[in-house]
């Protein structure tokens, strides 16, 4: 499993998403799939740059990716030292609902969760990990 620290502030997007292309290409990703871990690797990342340290301080976020197995499949954990935070455990956004009837937060989240093939969280040795995986 490749990995990589970034300050978790927004100016690392690109270095980010940088990272997950190099790991798919040599497997020849469908546009559709690169599209979608490129919303759900951005919508992560940007949480954890909004959420995780602010407002006392700016951390860091290390982003593991390995792609591999059979069916092949890509998995990327993002990890952080942040506030305990385990964005599975709200209940998924009324879409049903007009944006004016809707709760701000939580579209994000879905999109990844609607998108990816598997979403987990732990919290562990005081770091919060989120792994995302998506058949290729």
């Amino acid at each position: 499993m490749e990995e990589r620290n970034f300050p978790a502030n927004l100016d690392q997007m690109e270095q980010v998403q940088a990272f997950i292309g190099e790991q798919l290409e040599q497997y020849h990703c469908p546009y559709k799939v690169k599209f979608q871990l490129d919303v759900a690797v951005e919508e992560i990342f940007v949480n954890i740059a909004h959420y995780a340290y602010r407002p006392e301080q700016v951390g860091e976020a290390t982003v593991r990716c390995c792609v591999g197995g059979s069916p092949l499949q890509i998995t990327i954990q993002f990890l952080d030292n942040g506030k305990p935070f385990n964005p599975l455990a709200k209940e998924d956004a009324d879409i049903t609902l007009s944006a004016e009837e809707r709760e701000i937060g939580g579209l994000g989240i879905l999109m990844v969760k609607k998108s990816m093939d598997a979403v987990e969280y732990n919290y562990e040795d005081g770091k919060n990990i989120l792994t995302i995986k998506k058949n290729i």
